[in-house]
């Protein structure tokens, strides 16, 4: 694989879709329109700006869409979208990495029982559960282990997430759940690590260009004071997994990517309908409660994120250069007062945002010490 796909011709338009934008965040619409603009001019078409319901074109949604949504927009492949397709919503969150706590538990349309075996070994010990009842059946068992962590399936950025120690601290978090929710998205209950890293592992494809990177995420705390996250810090190169592999020396990353890749293939073989131009895999790695060091998935995301001005910058160096073959990048979203972005940057927010308050999101190229 050299990074080269072949493709049908480029797309005439370049959307930015959003499926709610009275519920999206502008920052996060900023961000967006930002991506698109971007994209469009990479792949020398019009940028379309947000989209109204008009002509097809290639989109860049805000959200990983389901197969009927993406049927509304004309989107057949991955070479329509930045971003992914999925046969049922709950295949995009959290949901999908855990087992039932049985053959009986509370489930939704589609639920594959599956795809949990398949990925076992690269995952946490946990459940996923869609009614209350088995989510104390859940806790008892996990309990044994150690602190679990709860967490809301369609939750991002750190965002929704809950640690529990005992029965009587996870019924405080039950109580304050709405029952419906967790009927219909689901809840994640898993063992809790300390001393924690995480790692990206991605790939992303435009037509006739494709990436793939890993690196590192940066912490931060919000207006709020909630610790969130804070950016990346990634090393991309041109082509698939295997590129990246044969530039990567270190055990513990190399497994960070063995593991993005078994649940990059598995979600595809056990989700039938399930397509990406983007995929995302979250790698933790920290102590569990006996002192044990572990790495596993934490999530996957197929759409745009954190890690996507790191992505785009490095499609726009490939293409521009096809001598390149790696690109370091970082992305930064920092809360507050900060000073201005350095000149060089490509910034995609830098406001008060109604809802998150100051923040600035940018992303810069950082050299690399083996450029081609």
């Amino acid at each position: 694989m050299n990074g080269i796909e072949q493709s049908r011709r480029l797309p005439p338009v370049v959307y930015a879709h959003v499926s709610d934008v009275a519920t999206t965040a502008e920052h996060e619409r900023s961000s967006l329109l930002g991506f698109a603009a971007r994209l469009a001019a990479l792949l020398r078409s019009e940028d379309g700006g947000l989209h109204g319901g008009g002509g097809q074109g290639y989109f860049v949604p805000i959200s990983t869409l389901t197969t009927a949504e993406a049927a509304q927009l004309g989107i057949t492949c991955v070479d329509d979208l930045f971003g992914g397709v999925v046969p049922h919503s709950f295949v995009a969150s959290k949901a999908i990495s855990h087992p039932l706590v049985g053959s009986g538990a509370a489930a939704v349309i589609g639920w594959n029982d599956a795809f949990a075996p398949a990925i076992e070994d690269i995952v946490l010990p946990g459940f996923t559960v869609f009614a209350v009842d088995d989510a104390r059946i859940a806790a008892e068992r996990l309990l044994a282990r150690g602190p679990l962590r709860v967490k809301k399936t369609r939750a991002n950025a750190g965002r929704g997430q809950f640690v529990a120690s005992d029965l009587a601290s996870l019924e405080t978090v039950l109580r304050a759940l709405d029952p419906d929710e967790t009927a219909q998205h689901g809840l994640v209950l898993e063992e809790n690590l300390c001393e924690m890293s995480t790692f990206s592992v991605g790939q992303v494809r435009v037509p006739r260009l494709m990436a793939s990177y890993v690196g590192t995420q940066r912490q931060t705390r919000n207006n709020r004071g909630a610790t969130v996250y804070g950016g990346s810090d990634l090393m991309l190169v041109r082509g698939g997994f295997d590129e990246l592999l044969e530039v990567v020396a270190s055990p513990e990353i190399r497994q960070a990517i063995a593991q993005a890749m078994r649940f990059h293939v598995a979600a595809q073989a056990c989700f039938p309908g399930l397509y990406m131009s983007r995929a995302n895999y979250d790698i933790l790695m920290g102590r569990d409660a006996q002192g044990a060091q572990r790495s596993a998935v934490l999530e996957q995301s197929w759409r745009v994120g954190g890690a996507t001005g790191a992505e785009i910058a490095a499609l726009e160096v490939f293409l521009a250069d096809p001598a390149k073959r790696r690109v370091r990048a970082s992305c930064f979203e920092i809360f507050g007062a900060s000073p201005l972005p350095p000149p060089h940057a490509v910034v995609y927010f830098r406001g008060i945002d109604p809802d998150a308050g100051a923040l600035t999101k940018y992303t810069v190229l950082r050299p690399d010490d083996n450029p081609r």
